[in-house]
């Protein structure tokens, strides 16, 4: 089930994924190799490095609201408590600054790498 929804959503990313996806990509050279909408855990994730522990959201205003809040509260709590480190960045925030999200990205992987050393 898992495996069909994240094919669905590779398909269909929103164009913020969509954005985002290609400043991930050009990281593989530095050793970050992420994914797009990889199932783990019975979730799907919109982007992840496995090598680094690294989940990386793209959140639309949905995630604000009560319910939304609640959901993303129980998912990043399975995701930490098996040692990744979750990223949330808000749809309109990718937009306006999209460098300074790949960077932040970036630099919470090294920190997460060297906690993890």
């Amino acid at each position: 089930m898992a495996n069909a929804r994240a094919r669905d959503l590779r398909k269909n990313m929103t164009p913020q994924e969509v954005k985002l996806w290609s400043q991930l990509r050009k990281l593989r050279p530095q050793g970050f190799h992420f994914r797009r909408q990889a199932p783990l855990e019975g979730y799907v994730l919109d982007f992840v490095c496995y090598k680094h522990r690294l989940i990386v959201e793209a959140d639309g205003s949905q995630h604000g609201e009560t319910e939304g809040l609640r959901r993303d509260a129980k998912r990043d709590a399975v995701f930490q408590a098996s040692g990744f480190k979750v990223l949330r960045f808000w749809n309109s925030e990718i937009d306006a600054n999209l460098i300074g999200v790949v960077e932040t990205i970036i630099a919470r992987a090294k920190e997460h790498m060297a906690e993890a050393s």
